[in-house]
């Protein structure tokens, strides 16, 4: 993949707003990239320390924190969601129904499809 699919995955991640999450497959498909969530881990993972980008929020279709290379990175990943609020179950599952991130435009575009 291109640096210009990169681009538009941090785009999309970008968006995603505090206390919410999405999936790797979800913002493949709003990148443009559907099919391809694996392309999301290896953008985020290609992420520098300290970047603004908001990675994560981004979760495993389970709503869990996907394990990482570096041993612990998946606990801060739990504990950043958690200090936006975001709950977990006691399986470090959290609710997709309760805070999956449901963009507006995206929201309008399924209404007009179910429409037709």
């Amino acid at each position: 993949m291109s640096e210009g699919s990169y681009a538009r995955i941090y785009a999309v991640v970008r968006r995603i707003p505090r206390g919410r999450v999405a999936t790797y497959g979800q913002v493949a498909e709003l990148a443009g990239l559907s099919g391809h969530a694996r392309q999301v881990g290896y953008a985020l993972h290609a992420l520098s320390a300290g970047t603004t980008v908001p990675w994560h929020r981004v979760v495993n279709a389970a709503g869990s924190c996907s394990l990482r290379a570096v041993p612990g990175a998946d606990l801060e990943q739990r504990l950043r969601l958690e200090r936006e609020g975001v709950r977990f179950d006691a399986r470090g599952r959290v609710s997709l129904a309760r805070v999956r991130w449901h963009p507006a435009a995206l929201r309008r575009s399924r209404v007009a499809s179910s429409r037709t």
